[in-house]
């Protein structure tokens, strides 16, 4: 859980994961994959945050690791989704805790 705190310790994370919530309303189709079923390619939500690739890759890594977000490759590029089971269940712990 402490991981999951220290993700969302950050704006730009947070964004992704809004973002993520609901892809089709943040992000343009794509050429390949789905937005929803695959994810986001990082490609896209780097432009959308205006940050180089390397710095989203650290971001990707901390949610990921977090296991907020789950990543999928598709040819040469990674999709990134939200993972809702995974942010429920946080959520139920965290309100056990409060």
């Amino acid at each position: 859980m402490i991981d999951a705190f220290r993700a969302l310790a950050n704006e730009k994370r947070l964004l992704i994961l809004e973002w993520l919530k609901d892809p089709r309303a943040h992000f343009p189709p794509q050429a390949d994959g789905d937005l929803v079923h695959d994810g986001v390619c990082g490609v896209l939500i780097a432009q959308k945050l205006e940050i180089s690739q390397p710095t989203l890759s650290e971001h990707m890594k901390v949610l990921t690791g977090a296991g907020l977000v789950t990543a999928k490759r598709v040819k040469q590029w990674t999709f990134y989704r939200r993972n809702d089971k995974r942010i429920g269940e946080l959520k139920k712990e965290f309100a056990k805790s409060i």
